[in-house]
């Protein structure tokens, strides 16, 4: 297989993956990307890639639980044009479209990505992105985007519901490693849009590939479940449903039931 490769055109900022650091064992990625950040050992575009994680954090207060050597777990170190605080989503949803890239090249039309940025395979979670931003002011001086995918792990703890990896679909083994450069290209690609303006085009093209669009659905908020259907994510990163009236909601106030 042809990976793809990024031609880095912004001189101004050195391209994603530019320094490359592998950890082979690391409380949490996110976490030491800060220190680094703090001691002034990172800047935009380095990756520390995770062959364990002992402290691997997901969204809201979750852990993430991957088993050594098996799967990506790195974080990238980013610094997004400061005044773009206010599209933040969009960021989120660059990154989501790079992971949902790296995923479709071996997997096309199976991988689809469930808001607000989790990658399945099919109707199985196989990964998982959370960015934790160090603001100062109105200045956004970094994201630090901590990403998950699910590679050659097919066994899983019984808590985590329906999970899905690469090998569980293909049967086959990765170099995780090779896949978190590769991935890293794909990002180059999908940043330098963003960094350009184009912020619109990628929170429509993450649409296009939006888990469950236009399917019927059943969300739980607080106690109450109802059913409703999706119908897209909008520039401020609100799931749009409709039922008997038009609804929004913020990234956690509500949650997908299984099915």
């Amino acid at each position: 297989m042809t990976y793809p490769v990024a031609f880095h055109q912004d001189k101004s900022r050195p391209p994603i993956g530019h320094l490359f650091i592998e950890l082979d064992s690391v409380g949490s990625s996110n976490n030491y990307a800060m220190e680094r950040i703090r001691d002034g050992k990172a800047s935009h575009g380095t990756v520390f890639f995770a062959y364990e994680q002992t402290e691997g954090k997901g969204q809201r207060g979750r852990k993430w639980l991957a088993s050594k050597g098996e799967n990506i777990q790195m974080t990238i170190v980013l610094q997004p044009v400061k005044d773009q605080i206010h599209q933040s989503f969009a960021l989120s949803a660059a990154i989501a479209l790079g992971c949902y890239e790296l995923l479709n090249l071996f997997l096309p039309d199976l991988i689809a990505i469930k808001w607000p940025n989790d990658l399945y395979i099919r109707d199985r979670k196989a990964g998982g992105i959370l960015i934790e931003n160090l603001v100062s002011g109105n200045d956004w001086n970094h994201a630090i985007v901590g990403i998950g995918i699910n590679i050659n792990q097919t066994v899983f703890n019984p808590d985590i519901p329906r999970p899905g990896s690469l090998k569980l679909e293909t049967g086959k083994n990765y170099d995780p490693m090779q896949l978190a450069k590769t991935l890293c290209n794909l990002l180059e690609i999908v940043f330098a849009e963003y960094s350009e303006g184009n912020q619109k085009k990628i929170v429509d093209r993450y649409n296009d590939h939006l888990y469950k669009k236009n399917e019927k659905v059943k969300l739980k908020k607080g106690t109450q479940v109802f059913e409703t259907t999706i119908r897209e994510v909008n520039n401020q990163g609100e799931l749009i449903t409709f039922d008997v009236m038009e609804r929004s909601f913020e990234s956690g106030s509500v949650e997908l039931q299984s099915f």
